[in-house]
């Protein structure tokens, strides 16, 4: 970035415009060898070969943590539960040693006051300009980081508005991926709750019977509305209507194809986890 600057500037003194549009090249060049320099040094491309695939995948790694911790670091300071949080996606990730590190160093370079989110989300879109359904699953990652604690500050759900749009998602999309995360913060935390009373009510061994022969369904006070929100519908739609909505978020969030289109493999759990979340709503809604 500062080298097509400073290259701008210079050749616009000593060659007007046409100085400028080449300084603006040179200096294209020279950021690319430098970040090319700095990844071989070390950086996520440390843990990510050097093909077009994995550098996407350190971009989107890096790009994830860093937005993250300016999110975190929002409201003046980050929280106990948005550090809990970002160790939780570490966990969840399983990053350990040198990854953890990088992951947390991303996440603290986003809560330094030089860092631009305006310029960091640009060139995450820039990267994945024709993947949409990785620009929407990094939104939701940043929305699931904000609403950690159960509720949405002011200046959380205005940084998300801004990732939003430096993402090129529409206000009205941003709306409906916004509600229908907190529909499925709240199915998953009615099914975490449920799962804990089976666990704690089995046997060891009438829990590994059960086990073998079916996979427990979510409690009967799930309501259909519930399970609805999850899927972003409301009352009144139609099974016609709810199993295209299940069809086409199980599509975006299908592991495989996020993973191929540079998605890290690290972040392979949290599709997994969503996949299974519109998995369970779906079910619920079949049996009403």
């Amino acid at each position: 970035m500062w080298g097509k600057l400073l290259g701008a500037g210079f050749g616009f003194l000593f060659g007007k415009w046409l100085g400028a549009i080449l300084g603006f090249y040179l200096g294209h060049l020279f950021d690319k060898s430098l970040k090319q320099d700095f990844d071989k040094a070390g950086g996520f491309q440390g843990f990510f070969n050097g093909d077009d695939l994995n550098e996407r995948q350190a971009l989107f790694f890096s790009s994830c943590f860093s937005v993250m911790g300016h999110i975190a670091k929002s409201n003046g300071r980050v929280s106990e539960i948005h550090i809990q949080a970002a160790s939780a996606f570490m966990d969840e990730m399983r990053l350990h040693g040198d990854e953890r590190k990088e992951a947390q160093s991303a996440f603290n370079a986003g809560k330094s006051a030089e860092f631009s989110i305006k310029e960091s989300v640009s060139d995450f879109k820039e990267a994945f300009a024709r993947r949409y359904d990785l620009l929407q699953l990094f939104l939701e990652i940043q929305i699931q980081m904000a609403f950690s604690d159960g509720h949405l500050a002011a200046k959380e759900l205005e940084l998300l508005k801004l990732v939003s749009k430096h993402l090129g998602i529409g206000e009205k999309h941003f709306r409906f991926i916004l509600k229908r995360y907190q529909a499925e913060f709240k199915f998953r935390q009615q099914r975490a709750h449920w799962q804990s009373q089976q666990q704690s009510r089995s046997s060891g061994n009438e829990r590994q019977y059960q086990h073998r022969t079916h996979t427990p369904q979510p409690p009967s006070e799930v309501s259909e509305a519930q399970a609805l929100a999850v899927l972003g519908l409301e009352q009144g739609a139609s099974d016609k209507d709810i199993k295209r909505a299940y069809r086409k978020l199980m599509a975006q969030h299908h592991p495989d194809k996020l993973v191929s289109q540079g998605l890290p493999e690290h972040m392979m759990e949290i599709a997994k986890g969503k996949s299974q979340s519109i998995q369970a709503a779906y079910e619920v809604l079949k049996k009403k």
